[in-house]
Protein backbone atom coordinates (compact mmCIF):
# COMPACT_ATOMS: atom_id res chain seq x y z
CA UNK A 1 0.00 0.00 0.00
CA UNK A 2 1.84 3.09 -1.33
CA UNK A 3 -0.08 5.55 1.55
CA UNK A 4 1.08 3.41 4.28
CA UNK A 5 4.94 3.18 3.01
CA UNK A 6 4.52 7.15 2.31
CA UNK A 7 3.89 7.09 6.80
CA UNK A 8 6.49 5.08 6.89
CA UNK A 9 9.36 6.60 5.02
CA UNK A 10 8.11 10.09 7.16
CA UNK A 11 8.59 8.47 10.74
CA UNK A 12 11.81 7.17 9.93
CA UNK A 13 12.76 10.39 8.33
CA UNK A 14 11.44 12.42 11.66
CA UNK A 15 13.70 9.86 13.92
CA UNK A 16 16.68 11.70 14.00
CA UNK A 17 15.42 14.97 14.66
CA UNK A 18 13.20 13.57 17.48
CA UNK A 19 16.53 12.59 19.36
CA UNK A 20 17.98 15.72 18.77
CA UNK A 21 15.06 17.67 19.72
CA UNK A 22 14.91 15.77 23.20
CA UNK A 23 18.34 16.42 23.56
CA UNK A 24 17.79 20.15 23.61
CA UNK A 25 18.53 21.58 20.01
CA UNK A 26 15.80 23.86 19.13
CA UNK A 27 16.07 23.78 15.40
CA UNK A 28 15.32 20.15 15.36
CA UNK A 29 12.52 20.27 17.70
CA UNK A 30 11.00 22.32 15.01
CA UNK A 31 11.51 20.38 12.20
CA UNK A 32 10.22 17.10 13.99
CA UNK A 33 6.78 19.15 14.89
CA UNK A 34 6.58 19.96 11.25
CA UNK A 35 7.10 16.01 10.21
CA UNK A 36 5.09 15.15 12.67
CA UNK A 37 2.29 17.36 10.67
CA UNK A 38 2.61 15.65 7.83
CA UNK A 39 2.98 12.36 9.90
CA UNK A 40 -0.69 13.37 10.85
CA UNK A 41 -1.76 13.55 7.36
CA UNK A 42 0.10 10.91 6.06
CA UNK A 43 -1.65 8.33 8.85
CA UNK A 44 -5.00 10.00 7.67
CA UNK A 45 -4.57 9.12 3.90
CA UNK A 46 -3.98 5.35 5.55
CA UNK A 47 -6.89 5.94 7.13
CA UNK A 48 -8.99 6.70 4.26
CA UNK A 49 -7.29 4.14 1.70
CA UNK A 50 -8.81 1.21 4.68
CA UNK A 51 -12.02 2.95 4.95
CA UNK A 52 -11.96 2.99 1.10
CA UNK A 53 -11.63 -0.78 0.89
CA UNK A 54 -14.43 -1.98 3.51
CA UNK A 55 -16.82 -0.93 0.13
CA UNK A 56 -20.03 0.88 1.41
CA UNK A 57 -19.04 0.28 5.10
CA UNK A 58 -18.63 3.44 7.32
CA UNK A 59 -16.23 3.72 9.81
CA UNK A 60 -18.89 2.68 12.70
CA UNK A 61 -19.53 -0.06 10.74
CA UNK A 62 -23.00 1.19 9.85
CA UNK A 63 -24.11 1.00 5.66
CA UNK A 64 -23.77 4.70 4.16
CA UNK A 65 -27.35 5.01 3.83
CA UNK A 66 -27.56 4.56 7.78
CA UNK A 67 -25.71 7.36 9.65
CA UNK A 68 -27.48 10.03 11.10
CA UNK A 69 -29.00 11.00 13.93
CA UNK A 70 -30.04 7.91 16.50
CA UNK A 71 -32.59 10.16 17.74
CA UNK A 72 -34.33 11.65 14.77
CA UNK A 73 -38.18 9.73 14.34
CA UNK A 74 -38.01 7.46 11.44
CA UNK A 75 -38.89 8.46 8.37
Amino acid sequence: MEAFEKLRSLVAEAEMDVAKGMGGNKAARVRARKKMQEIKAAAQDVRQVLLAAEGVKGADGQDQGEQGDEDAPAR
